[in-house]
């Protein structure tokens, strides 16, 4: 085995943690940003990529790190290594309310495919790359363009899905259709394509998007029910705008109903 193996518990039930256990000389890697809190004895160091390629020298690791580039995240990731004799802990926040997914990379033939931002932390010696879309229709409507993330190796990976997570076993030639925004990741022999809405009616008043993903098995694939992208949107409408005056819900009575009720706004 490559990757360190490590144990873990997640816990909470609409903000989630992570919490890993790391034997002497283990370590893990996260994204910048997610860790929470850590037991004495582990040390942090900040490091180019994913540390997949650490032993291959500078070009290696520029490599690494370069792919994340196209990702859209940062250069940099954050490994934890245990460096006492006994067992420690450290834990990783997810950004938003949802559920963290443990992904086990032995049970899918080493790879699993990501949309980009989902990925939260793994054990060192899972290479975080990238997937290329082959299909043009894909790349410019698929709402995640032509690149996702591909997690690599034979150790735990986490990722984190919006809302609720809904899992999904479909057989050779079942055929899955999502919201182009609520896909989490599917496993390598999943075809994912995007398909038009049809329908003027759809098309103009349906609010649904002109496109939606269609996902054809076998494999697995993980839906979440509340993107960061729609939810953002959410609080960006009802939020009070420049120039503009706040909605006032959650009172009939509007703007003197937020006086009454401790928003006291101006």
């Amino acid at each position: 085995m490559t990757s360190h193996e490590i144990d873990y518990q997640i816990y909470g039930e609409e903000m989630q943690y992570v919490e890993i256990e790391l034997d002497p000389q283990e370590a893990v890697v996260a994204e910048a940003g997610s860790f929470m809190m850590m037991d004495q004895g582990l040390q942090m160091d900040t490091i180019f990529g994913d540390g997949s390629n650490q032993q291959k020298g500078v070009l290696g690791k520029l490599f690494s790190a370069g792919k994340r580039l196209l990702t859209g995240e940062s250069l940099f990731m954050t490994a934890f290594l245990n460096t006492d004799m006994g067992k420690r802990k450290v834990s990783f926040a997810s950004p938003y309310p949802g559920k963290i997914i443990p992904i086990d990379l032995t049970k899918y033939r080493g790879k699993f495919i990501c949309q980009k931002d989902a990925f939260l932390c793994a054990a060192q010696g899972v290479s975080i790359g990238i997937e290329f879309s082959r299909r043009l229709g894909r790349g410019f409507f698929g709402g995640e363009g032509f690149i996702m993330q591909k997690l690599e190796g034979d150790g735990m990976a986490f990722v984190h899905a919006g809302g609720t997570l809904a899992r999904r076993e479909l057989a050779a030639g079942e055929v899955l259709r999502v919201d182009t925004g609520c896909i989490v990741g599917f496993t390598q022999d999943i075809d994912y394509d995007i398909e038009f809405v049809g329908g003027i009616k759809n098309t103009v008043f349906g609010g649904e998007g002109l496109f939606f993903a269609s996902l054809r098995g076998p494999g697995v694939v993980y839906i979440q029910s509340l993107p960061f992208s729609r939810l953002a949107s959410r609080v960006f409408a009802a939020a009070p705008q420049q120039g503009g005056k706040d909605k006032g819900e959650g009172s009939i009575l509007g703007g003197l109903g937020d006086l009454l009720d401790g928003d006291n706004r101006f």
